[in-house]
């Protein structure tokens, strides 16, 4: 569905024009990217550590998962450094199969276990829907925090290419200001990104708004 709106702000119209996300296809090969083996990470206060460099590597440079702890821009999986995982990140891993969770202490962290902690915060529970539907349809997805936004989405991956579009999540009590909005669509237009507003349901789908901007 197509909508079409205009809003007044700081003495100028702008229009905005929503579609389904869909139309823009998924990211590379339109499929999960998944790292190849079974790795081990750590639970530390709310991150997941991977300790081991090579695990590091592989989950990083095979699909972009984590931040490479102390490399301000990695260059690929060239990095000698463990990996720090957010849960979302983890939570994702370890439901397809590709990560174990421990304690400290050698403890397991079994898969019920983490969703539950993840599930324990609403904020993470709609976060992770969204990052779990835009994974699965094959975009790398990585933090929006530069842009003040929730996710930056590639198709492709950091490094590879210029993140395509920044990504806000509806919280579902939140008002939908037209006048942030505009804000919104203006400052990703300066970076040379899409805006997109996510829409997940307690089911678990997810709706997706993408802006096209027009300035008169």
């Amino acid at each position: 569905m197509v909508r079409d709106e205009e809003v007044k702000s700081e003495a100028r119209i702008a229009r905005y024009r929503g579609s389904s996300v869909s139309s823009v296809g998924g990211g590379f090969g339109s499929s999960p990217r998944l790292p190849r083996g079974k790795h081990v990470g750590f639970l530390v206060e709310d991150s997941i550590i991977v300790t081991d460099v090579s695990s590091s590597r592989t989950l990083y440079g095979e699909g972009f998962f984590g931040t490479p702890i102390g490399v301000e821009k990695p260059r690929g999986a060239d990095f000698e450094a463990p990996l720090k995982l957010s849960l979302i990140e983890a939570l994702y891993l370890v439901e397809r199969g590709v990560l174990e969770v421990r304690r400290l202490d050698g403890g397991s962290v079994g898969l019920d276990e983490l969703r539950r902690i993840v599930e324990s915060s609403d904020e993470l529970k709609l976060l992770y829907t969204v990052y779990r539907d835009l994974r699965d349809r094959g975009f790398t997805v990585r933090s929006g925090l530069k842009y003040g936004s929730d996710f930056t989405v590639y198709r492709l991956g950091p490094g590879l290419e210029h993140a395509p579009y920044v990504l806000h999540v509806y919280r579902g009590v939140e008002r939908l200001d037209p006048t942030e909005i505009v804000r919104a669509g203006r400052l990703s237009h300066s970076v040379r990104k899409t805006f997109i507003l996510a829409f997940p349901s307690r089911d678990g789908r997810v709706m997706y708004l993408m802006f096209d901007w027009v300035r008169f």
